[in-house]
């Protein structure tokens, strides 16, 4: 039996659908792509993975207030 990571899956959705041309988007393409964005943000918070990005991302929110005091 083989199974399909939803994380992967989604990641996989949100690469093939940020490669289309800007030009070629509509208004309700682009919500359905900030839509699938959230659910991968969603399924990824709670993962190890999502934590070591959260630390990355606080690090270097730190790091920037810190440089410009």
């Amino acid at each position: 039996m083989m199974t399909i990571n939803v994380g992967v899956l989604l990641a996989v959705i949100v690469v093939l659908r940020l490669r289309r041309r800007t030009e070629a988007r509509s208004r309700s393409d682009e919500k359905l792509t900030v839509v699938i964005v959230l659910a991968l943000g969603v399924v990824i918070a709670p993962t190890p993975a999502g934590e070591g990005i959260l630390d990355f991302i606080a690090q270097l929110a730190t790091g920037i207030t810190d440089s410009s005091r």
